[in-house]
């Protein structure tokens, strides 16, 4: 199953939206790079536990 992980969940100065879907490892590195270059974390093992946290299932696409 696919994973989602939204910017959104999470308010911030910036007011971001953007939301990662994929594989739960692409979207814990994307996410985590993402979160030091936009949001100024520092990548460590506590921000990926916090995004794994994070992670929903994707919902399937509606035809």
């Amino acid at each position: 199953m696919r994973k989602v992980v939204d910017c959104r969940d999470h308010p911030s100065v910036s007011g971001c939206t953007l939301t990662i879907s994929g594989e739960e490892e692409e979207v814990v590195r994307a996410a985590a790079e993402h979160a030091v270059s936009v949001h100024e974390h520092e990548d460590n093992a506590e921000l990926r536990q916090m995004i794994r946290g994070d992670l929903k299932d994707e919902m399937p696409a509606h035809a």
